[in-house]
Order: structure tokens, then C-alpha cells, then sequence
């Protein structure tokens, strides 16, 4: 579903989850500013899939792109991309295997990121989430 007002245009591919309070991404016109809502390993249904780190970064990552490829962009247009994570022990543990995974789904052209330690996040059983924002050509 696309839904435009005005100077911004939400995007919300029918292959995500549906969203519920909030657009998987917003596309700025003008500046070309995407912004991409959380991303958790969430599947068309709605259901956390994956149960390690790097099995959820996988699904989060993937599901990120996806947003971001309906609005318009590609990996390399990623400008900022934030990681929320219940455990960063494990990710660090997992950090060369999320290196390939990253490379494999988004390339070599990295964003300006961080992770961050939390307690919890919305559905229980995530481990991780993902959010940014691209710039477009």
C-alpha cells in the first residue's frame, strides 16, 4: 500500500507484516530522505522467525531492504542504520558472521551505524532490530 500526502509518500509492500501504528518507510520528496521504521525478523504473518542473532539480522536486514526497496532505493543509498539488539554479547560473538551476512544482502557500502543494548523489544521473542534512513539520487 502507497499512500501519498502531500510532500511525503508511505510505503508499505504488501510482502511485509502489515504495519500498525507506523509506515515501514517514508520517502521526503525533494530531498529524497527515506526513513525506514524498525525492522525486526518479523514474516508476512506477522510471526518472529529465527531463533539466533544472526538467523533474526538475516530476517531484520532483509526486511529493512525490502522497505527501502519499495521506496525507491537500493543498499547503497543507506545513509544511517541503527541495530537494537537484547544481547550484545551474542552479537559481538556472531560480529564476523554478520559481516558476511551484511555483505551478502547490502554490499560493501556500509552506513553510518550503531548498535545498541536494550532490555527488550516490542514482540518478545526478537533478538534484534534494525532502522535507518536512506538518501536517494
Amino acid at each position: 500500500m502507497n499512500d501519498t500526502s502531500g510532500h511525503l509518500r508511505r510505503v508499505n509492500p504488501p510482502h511485509l507484516s502489515p504495519p500498525t501504528g507506523f509506515s515501514h518507510a517514508v520517502v521526503a520528496t525533494g530531498a529524497r530522505l527515506v526513513f525506514l521504521a524498525g525492522q525486526t525478523a518479523l514474516d508476512p504473518d506477522g510471526k518472529i522467525v529465527g531463533a539466533t542473532v544472526p538467523e533474526q539480522f538475516t530476517r531484520a536486514l532483509s526486511n529493512l531492504l525490502a522497505a527501502l526497496d519499495a521506496a525507491g532505493g537500493a543498499p547503497a543509498d543507506l545513509a544511517r542504520v541503527t541495530v537494537y539488539v537484547t544481547d550484545v554479547a551474542a552479537y559481538r560473538e556472531h560480529a564476523p558472521e554478520l559481516g558476511r551476512i551484511w555483505k551478502q544482502l547490502a554490499g560493501r557500502d556500509y552506513p553510518a551505524m550503531a548498535v545498541v543494548g536494550i532490555v527488550r523489544l516490542w514482540d518478545e521473542q526478537a533478538l534484534i532490530e534494525l532502522d535507518g534512513f536512506a538518501v536517494l539520487p
